[in-house]
């Protein structure tokens, strides 16, 4: 007698395992800022003005399920909860008020890592008795857009080192009343313009340091200046 024929199809089980992984990865790839509903409760947003010293008079709002990160109400501009912990405060400085103008950007649009480095720099500028203008931060690094318009950061010569370590963040925001005139819906975003006046020698001299390492020591753990401790100290939290 031969051996007894299974009446299974040993690829199903396969088939099925494949089958699960394409389509979570189908859903992963399908998940996009327009897709995705807050989180963030009333509950939150109180924890939120205790946390990050919120002024009293500043409205916010949280989102209904309808509401997308991307489109706020008209009047309002959408703020992640990491945007908080990359050290954005209110009201936003001027400093980063002039980059997203330039730029064309919203201010929800600047990953964890673009917010960290800028509100790093501008805390880092201010801590030396200077200003962060849009040439400076074009000479340190260049911005860069993605399909979605986020917005992330290159710099060739600087080794900026930020890490986020939330996982969730995409569905953490919120609405905040828009008092600065900031853009409230996304935009494509414009390239700062290079000023080629402005190199490794006037940034020296801007920063008061003597030799390049120095620089390169404070960018590099830039992370030390979104700290509420130094936030408090140039006037940017209270």
């Amino acid at each position: 007698m031969g051996d007894p024929t299974s009446t299974k199809n040993p690829s199903t089980k396969g088939d099925r395992f494949v089958a699960r992984c394409e389509g979570v990865k189908k859903t992963y790839k399908a998940t996009k800022t327009d897709d995705v509903v807050s989180t963030v409760t009333g509950d939150a947003l109180l924890a939120f003005r205790k946390k990050y010293y919120f002024p009293n008079d500043m409205v916010v709002k949280v989102p209904a399920r309808s509401d997308r990160a991307c489109s706020p109400p008209t009047g309002f501009v959408t703020i992640y909860e990491f945007n908080l912990r990359a050290g954005l405060r209110f009201p936003p400085s001027p400093e980063l008020n002039d980059i997203l103008t330039i730029c064309g950007v919203s201010v929800a649009q600047l990953s964890y890592r673009v917010m960290s480095i800028i509100m790093g720099l501008i805390v880092l500028f201010r801590d030396r008795g200077a200003v962060l203008s849009p040439d400076c931060l074009a000479r340190m690094g260049h911005l860069i857009g993605d399909t979605q318009g986020r917005i992330s950061f290159r710099s060739k010569w600087l080794d900026i080192h930020t890490r986020d370590p939330s996982k969730s963040w995409i569905s953490d925001f919120f609405y905040v009343k828009n008092d600065w005139n900031l853009l409230e819906k996304w935009g494509k975003l414009r390239e700062l313009p290079i000023s080629l006046h402005i190199g490794a020698e006037e940034l020296l001299k801007i920063l008061k340091f003597f030799d390049i390492d120095t620089l390169h020591y404070k960018v590099r753990y830039l992370s030390r200046y979104i700290d509420e401790e130094y936030l408090f100290k140039v006037g940017l939290s209270t």
